[in-house]
């Protein structure tokens, strides 16, 4: 069965049911300072008990020794670069993902769409060849230099930030250092596990020092995930493609901490994606609470009647109107629990998205699968 696949069948769903709406006002355009003084809404697993409002800083309070953190551990590239196409007019690429060394699949913002063969002159003196189409994305070779021998380098120095588009506002010199986590390791990704980005050197230390594990994953996120599903039901939306890794070393660390009766939580929704898609490549271990090492491609799209398998809990920030992100975290504990806190956190005038504040989900048993996928 392909990891994307869940083996389940869940209820037709229509996808203007999981809208709600938003005051321009509260979208964050920059994080709290500091990072621990951002919000958390935390909800129980149990509806009956409602949810709480603290704050970034009340986090370890929330994790038991034995517990482990599964943490994405990629590296934001500053993917959006500015140029002008050689026959004349302004360009604007953003990388999706990287092929290899010296191609990438990428958006281009154009008057005109450039056709497969023609050439992009782009800062540093590059020039970008167009070499296949796919729908939406452009696949752009760039020519190697000793200077400049592939994409993360020319990137590197000739690159903007690839903020989100509700961020409105350019990004400058303080996003090289907010829009990353403090254990960005893999370059790769377009968009930041925004999860993570609330967690300081500081706070992990507290963390681990009362007994609480850590263990990565890697997800590159890619500039799907701020798409809106436009299908009119969640069945007929085509999820986007993300490239993912899920080591030994992690499989181990997730064994051991059922062994020791410690939970397993994701901090962000990236790092879920990438653990649900290995239990789904691997469902014998699925059955028990468990994963196999993977890598390799992910188009994973949970919603509500799709199973958790391994995840007990979720740390993840505000998510977009109609995104399946929001869908997603409506499978952990309900969409009319998710909306009636999103209704919350809106009247207590939270900050939304990637630079706003956070909620902290503990799975619901209803989310759980009766039985291994077959």
């Amino acid at each position: 069965m392909p990891p994307h696949e869940s083996g389940y069948t869940a209820p037709v769903m229509e996808t203007r049911w999981f809208d709600y709406p938003l005051p321009e006002s509260q979208i964050a355009l920059r994080p709290a300072e500091p990072r621990t003084a951002a919000r958390l809404l935390v909800l129980d697993a149990a509806p009956a008990n409602g949810w709480h409002d603290r704050h970034i800083a009340d986090l370890p309070s929330l994790f038991a020794p034995g517990d482990l953190l599964i943490l994405n551990d990629t590296r934001v590239i500053p993917a959006r670069v500015f140029g002008q196409k050689t026959s004349g007019g302004k360009v604007e690429i953003l990388v999706e993902r990287l092929v290899d060394a010296t191609s990438a699949w990428c958006h281009v913002r154009a008057s005109k769409s450039p056709r497969v063969g023609s050439t992009l002159d782009m800062p540093g003196n590059m020039r970008l060849t167009v070499t296949a189409r796919a729908e939406a994305l452009f696949c752009l070779a760039l020519s190697p230099t000793p200077q400049v021998p592939d994409w993360l380098h020319w990137l590197d120095a000739e690159g903007h930030v690839p903020l989100p588009p509700y961020i409105a506002r350019a990004d400058d010199a303080a996003d090289r250092h907010d829009y990353q986590t403090v254990f960005a390791r893999r370059p790769g990704a377009v968009a930041a596990p925004t999860a993570s980005l609330h967690l300081t050197e500081a706070l992990l230390a507290e963390i681990r020092a009362q007994g609480v594990h850590t263990a990565f994953v890697t997800l590159h996120v890619g500039a799907g995930t701020f798409q809106p599903v436009r299908a009119a039901t969640l069945q007929a939306h085509e999820m986007h493609q993300e490239w993912v890794d899920v080591p030994p070393d992690t499989v181990a660390a997730i064994a051991a901490a059922r062994a020791r009766g410690g939970r397993v939580i994701c901090i962000g929704t990236t790092a879920l994606r990438a653990i649900e898609t290995a239990a789904r490549a691997h469902p014998e271990a699925a059955a028990r609470g468990e994963i196999g090492a993977f890598t390799g491609e992910t188009r994973l799209f949970l919603y509500p009647g799709q199973p958790v398998f391994v995840t007990d809990a979720l740390l993840t920030n505000f998510h977009l109107p109609q995104s399946t992100l929001l869908m997603l975290v409506s499978a952990l504990v309900g969409r009319e629990r998710i909306l009636a806190a999103y209704h919350h956190a809106i009247a207590q005038g939270y900050r939304f998205f990637s630079y706003g504040d956070a909620m902290f989900l503990t799975v619901n048993p209803d989310a759980r699968p009766p039985h291994p996928p077959g």
